[in-house]
């Protein structure tokens, strides 16, 4: 039995359905976009499959058989089935999703944005309850395991099928406390490699690319501490002599909560890109695509 319904031709349903609709050859070669022939050899086909003759000549119309008459809302149901599975899921209804995001997003994201992503969520998915991750030390694949529905921030390597989103770019710029040395005067290159310095990494790294900048000028900066998140190199900002680095535009809200003063850093320095990445997988369920542009808006609105 497994065998022989393993080999039957699901396209058939599709045509019993329209000659059970239809009551005719004709209408249903023309509802499916078929030649008379054509239609009149899945009939036959039809007709061997089931064992029955479906459609049977009376007079000059064509009537359902018993066992026709018997399954024909089955026909029909199984063909909208199958319509509803081909078809692209309709965008989704924020007011009625249901869902938890699951989000592995950077201490800077958190800070920064997360209070207005999720401001904007509470008011368009009052079922969205999103999940935030801490970051680990060491790189892992929380996207490919499906741990973490999207990543948020500045991304460095992904697995080769990870979809990435640039989001803005943004500068890295000095942070320091009101009435700093360092905030009167014009700040020169060996001014602030000469001052102590606090940096924050997940890693504990303390050297990156600010290190590698002065290095080109022969010069070296004194770091004193690095810390795991950006929260807590401000907080060593706000009270002490130290320098700190931040991306501008994504800090600049906790900046201003702080009181502290941003200085332009006098070299050469790349950008840093804020992303979101998310794997294949969630590329096309509705919830997930909707939680994209929520991003998107939170942050076009955030870096205006």
């Amino acid at each position: 039995m497994i065998a022989r319904n393993a080999n039957i031709d699901l396209n058939l349903l599709t045509a019993l359905d329209a000659l059970l609709e239809e009551e005719s050859v004709t209408a249903a070669a023309d509802r499916l976009g078929l030649s008379g022939p054509a239609m009149s050899r899945a009939l036959g086909r039809i007709r061997r499959t089931i064992g029955d003759p479906v459609l049977v000549r009376a007079g000059r119309h064509m009537v359902p058989t018993p066992r026709a008459l018997e399954i024909r809302a089955e026909v029909r149901r199984l063909v909208e089935a199958a319509h509803g599975v081909l078809t692209p899921a309709a965008p989704a209804d924020p007011a009625r999703l249901t869902r938890v995001f699951a989000l592995s997003a950077g201490d800077l994201f958190v800070t920064a944005l997360a209070p207005a992503l999720l401001a904007r969520v509470a008011r368009q998915a009052p079922g969205v309850v999103l999940r935030f991750l801490g970051e680990s030390h060491v790189d892992l694949p929380l996207l490919r395991d499906g741990a973490a529905d999207l990543e948020l921030g500045v991304i460095g390597s992904t697995q080769p099928e990870i979809r990435t989103e640039r989001l803005f770019d943004d500068r890295p710029v000095a942070v320091v406390r009101e009435g700093h040395p360092l905030a009167s005067g014009t700040l020169t290159v060996r001014r602030y490699a000469a001052a102590p310095h606090v940096g924050f990494s997940r890693r504990g790294r303390l050297t990156g690319p600010i290190d590698a900048a002065l290095a080109e000028r022969g010069l070296r900066r004194r770091v004193i501490a690095t810390v795991p998140t950006l929260a807590a190199e401000l907080a060593m900002v706000r009270d002490s002599d130290a320098v700190g680095m931040a991306p501008e535009r994504t800090a600049a809200p906790l900046i201003r909560a702080l009181g502290l003063r941003t200085l332009p850093i006098p070299l050469d320095l790349p950008e840093m890109p804020m992303a979101m990445a998310w794997h294949p997988r969630q590329e096309a369920d509705p919830g997930h695509v909707w939680l994209r542009e929520v991003v998107r808006e939170t942050v076009a609105a955030a870096v205006a």
